[in-house]
């Protein structure tokens, strides 16, 4: 079993240790550091929306702060087993769980990842390099390597990272930036 494998499988026992008050609270303290950033000159921000059943961290509280700083939130919609779509996130945008149990956009206006200047992104496991272990489908991988390289990346995590992810390869794209409840770190 490589590197990324097992992170996955330990992280994921993390992470469903974890109670729903703990959950809450620790994705208000990540959404609040989330504000120390030097990040908020910028529009159009990418942010997943989180599926409660994967005990993620909840982004329902930094989508609040995008909308009161008046950011035009994304958010992805998966349209085959490999790709994503970019779609704005308006008041008249419809989301539904899709078959994974992740709530995405019926329909909306398509963003290019061109143009996406943030992207949030969901990780399980990171390290002090901000290689992040995702959910291993490689949707995010995939999707980053298509946004310009000035676009800043910032993970969300509840658990501060490792010294090292070995298997790294040349498609994981490293985070500018990582949150958790505790601290914030740059790469």
């Amino acid at each position: 079993m490589n590197t990324k494998s097992a992170l996955r499988i330990e992280y994921r026992k993390r992470r469903d240790a974890l109670t729903e008050d703990q959950i809450a609270d620790w994705s208000i303290e990540i959404s609040n550091r989330c504000l120390s950033l030097n990040l908020w000159e910028y529009s159009l921000y990418h942010l997943f929306i989180t599926a409660e059943k994967n005990k993620e961290v909840d982004t329902s509280y930094l989508l609040s702060v995008l909308q009161g700083k008046d950011k035009q939130p994304v958010v992805p919609k998966m349209v085959d087993d490999h790709e994503l779509e970019h779609c704005l996130l308006t008041d008249q945008t419809t989301l539904k769980l899709n078959r994974w149990g992740i709530p995405e956009p019926l329909s909306g206006i398509s963003i290019s990842p061109q143009l996406i200047e943030v992207v949030f992104v969901p990780l399980l496991a990171l390290d002090q390099e901000g290689h992040r272990v995702g959910y291993g489908k490689g949707y995010y991988d995939r999707f980053l390597g298509e946004c310009p390289k000035s676009t800043l990346k910032v993970g969300l995590s509840f658990f501060d990272p490792i010294s090292k992810i070995e298997d790294i390869d040349t498609n994981d794209i490293a985070l500018d930036y990582a949150i958790t409840p505790e601290k914030v770190y740059s790469f």
